[in-house]
């Protein structure tokens, strides 16, 4: 089993109000970049509901350096209908939805933190302070 101590809020980087299935965002990373399977473990669609992605006990494939010890959510938007200006576009039920995934999480992995991919490089996903947002759950 791995062991789990980070937990990483990802965006689709995708513009605001476009719904994007986890099959999209799975061939993107499977025909498009030649993964096995799409990078995250759970998938948050514009209407909150959430999607299986890779299975928990396989090492994602969404932050570099340290998918070996994280579980990877993302959810749908995270840009502007300009298609380049980052922004948190997460609708509330995508917010609420969030807040299950990683609360069943913390249950699962009580040590993990959860993080922002902007908290491991220089891009601007999830497009909000996810460490700040859910440091007390």
């Amino acid at each position: 089993m791995r062991q789990i101590n980070k937990i990483i809020i990802h965006c689709s980087a995708t513009r605001e109000g476009e719904n994007y299935t986890v099959d999209t965002i799975r061939s993107w990373h499977v025909d498009g970049r030649g993964w096995s399977d799409i990078g995250y473990h759970f998938y948050i669609d514009l209407y909150g509901e959430i999607h299986k992605g890779r299975d928990i006990a396989k090492i994602g494939a969404h932050v570099k350096g340290m998918n070996r010890n994280s579980i990877g959510i993302c959810y749908c938007g995270g840009v502007e209908a300009d298609g380049k200006t980052p922004k948190d576009t997460r609708y509330d039920c995508q917010k609420e939805a969030l807040t299950a995934v990683i609360r069943t999480l913390k249950a699962m992995y009580p040590e993990a933190v959860v993080h922002g991919h902007r908290d491991f490089s220089s891009k601007a996903c999830p497009c909000f302070d996810a460490t700040e947002e859910y440091k007390n759950l």
